[in-house]
């Protein structure tokens, strides 16, 4: 193979190819593992940008992660799509994924085949929806109208994994914001209508729900309250018109820069004029507002929102039905938004201005979170974004199944039953996989400081007996049936994208390094020396 290829190509082959993949997988999932369930530990990243994070969030942990190893790659792509496309699960992806392939390493060391644990992988993942399904413990029927202490139920998991001590403070401010802005067909709820404004200072506890928008500043002038306000929204700013080309205007006296100026002010008020009769009593504003025009503003009695996010700006004219004007002129009724209470307000050193609506018309929820440090804030909005993110997937499928580790205990049962009865060696593929479902409450008991062992062979002897729903108990140490209730479909995805994952990277037979192109450049501690750029140091 060497005379076949250019000089400094580096090939791996056979076991030890495969094994060098395996590594790489385990000591990623290693990293995640930690965090997982309530009492997952916090991990502080520093991204290359000197960016630091404090959380116990996987997918921010692995989106900052600079991840060069080929088939970790593969294993963090496997996750991110997780989050794509239920914004939930990702850590089980990738816990599940390593421990499946360090079950397949021992079987790999026994002699078996790739091949033979690949098809045994396969017939094992081909079971697992018929056998989520039979474990449904609860169904959250999508043409029925919603039911506040059930979507609390199915909130109070992927919420409690991250916020154990606030839980039941958020789980209902989750489940009023998403049920607030639901649509009639609700397959089409959008998890960007509800928001998380992050004001810092006070606790968790003052956290509260904006039946509307939050915009982080206040207002422009000196009228800061408006009720039953009529809103007229440009995209622009608020500023002297200008003409196309370039002109010069000769003044010789006094009075004709007096007669110039006056023009122009009567230009402005006349477009002023024009807007408050329209019946508006609040401009937003996408730019500047000239102090000219914030003169006449004032003298009609018109509230000014300034706000340069066009994102912000759009949600704005969403929440209160209106329609951005382009030029300076007065809108029409169909372009003026209508909002019930606009008010500006301070909240520790920081000044917002609430759009509330009173009554349910609002097509935009805010949560207003309070806390002492930033990443409180940040970690806090990401489980909320979590509730927000698994109240969408019970829409197009409302089915659940017990959480605690107890749908993966039962499937590890059940799984272990079908690889006995199967003929060839497929079984032990069969049963490894069904044995790696034992990671999961493993970790959750190992994470809260339990006996991990214990708990394993209670949770087997009680499902022996036909008790399904019973799980860790992390907060009192116990093993009982819990509030924890797991999406079906999220569950199902984790699993397979996991499987499918560990199953491409035992395809893997043979790994060939071409040297890489390009000068070498000085290594960064090497005191001067010229390091080399081809060390490929991930494998």
């Amino acid at each position: 193979m060497s005379e076949l290829l250019k000089q400094g190509t580096r090939i791996f082959q056979g076991q030890e190819a495969l094994l060098k993949n395996i590594e790489a997988v385990k000591e990623l999932s290693m990293i995640t593992r930690t965090s997982l369930g309530p009492n997952g530990m916090n991990k502080m990243v520093i991204n290359r940008l000197g960016k630091l994070f404090v959380t116990n969030d996987a997918a921010t942990i692995i989106a900052e992660l600079q991840v060069v190893h080929p088939a970790a790659k593969m294993v963090q792509l496997a996750c991110e799509q997780q989050q794509a496309e239920y914004g939930d699960a990702m850590n089980l992806t990738m816990v599940f994924c390593g421990e499946l392939l360090s079950q397949a390493e021992s079987l790999i060391r026994m002699g078996l085949h790739p091949s033979d644990i690949i098809r045994g992988f396969e017939k094992a993942v081909d079971k697992i929806p018929e056998l989520l399904e039979s474990l449904v413990t609860e169904t959250i029927d999508e043409k029925k109208d919603l039911d506040k202490e059930q979507v609390e139920r199915a909130l109070y998991g992927p919420i409690g994994a991250k916020l154990i001590g606030f839980v039941d403070i958020f789980t209902p401010l989750v489940a009023e914001a998403c049920m607030a802005v639901t649509p009639e067909h609700k397959i089409l709820f959008n998890v960007d209508n509800v928001r998380t404004a992050k004001i810092l200072g006070g606790a968790l506890s003052d956290s509260s729900i904006v039946n509307g928008l939050i915009i982080p500043r206040g207002a422009e002038g000196t009228i800061k309250k408006v009720l039953n306000g009529k809103v007229a929204v440009y995209a622009d700013g608020i500023t002297t018109a200008k003409t196309d080309a370039k002109g010069t205007v000769y003044i010789e006296t006094a009075d004709e820069l007096e007669a110039y100026a006056k023009t122009e002010e009567e230009a402005m008020e006349t477009k002023i004029k024009e807007i408050s009769e329209a019946g508006v009593n609040v401009l937003v504003a996408g730019g500047t507002v000239h102090e000219m025009a914030m003169h006449f503003l004032e003298k009609y009695k018109i509230m000014v929102v300034k706000t340069t996010s066009k994102f912000e700006l759009r949600r704005l004219c969403q929440a209160i039905k209106a329609s951005p004007l382009i030029r300076i002129a007065p809108p029409t009724q169909e372009q003026i938004g209508l909002v019930d209470y606009v008010a500006v307000k301070e909240l520790g050193s920081t000044t917002i201005t609430v759009f509330k609506q009173t009554e349910d018309t609002s097509q935009i929820s805010t949560i207003l979170v309070r806390g002492a440090t930033t990443n409180i804030l940040d970690d806090t909005a990401r489980a909320l974004d979590d509730g927000v993110n698994v109240f969408k997937a019970m829409q197009g499928d409302g089915r659940f199944v017990p959480g605690g580790g107890a749908s993966e205990i039962e499937l590890s049962r059940l799984l272990t039953k079908i690889g006995e009865a199967t003929v060839g060696e497929d079984q032990y593929a069969i049963k490894k996989y069904a044995e790696a479902f034992e990671v999961i409450p493993r970790t959750l008991a190992e994470n809260a400081g339990l006996d991990a062992t214990k708990i394993i062979s209670t949770l087997y002897a009680r499902h022996e007996k036909g008790e399904a729903k019973v799980g860790v108990h992390v907060q009192n140490g116990e093993v009982s049936e819990t509030k924890i209730i797991d999406h079906l479909a999220t569950k199902l995805s984790a699993i397979s994208l996991a499987t499918n994952a560990a199953v491409t990277v035992l395809r893997i037979t043979q790994i060939i390094m071409a040297k890489r192109a390009g000068v070498n450049l000085p290594a960064r501690n090497a005191g001067g020396t010229m390091g080399s750029m081809d060390t490929d140091e991930h494998y």
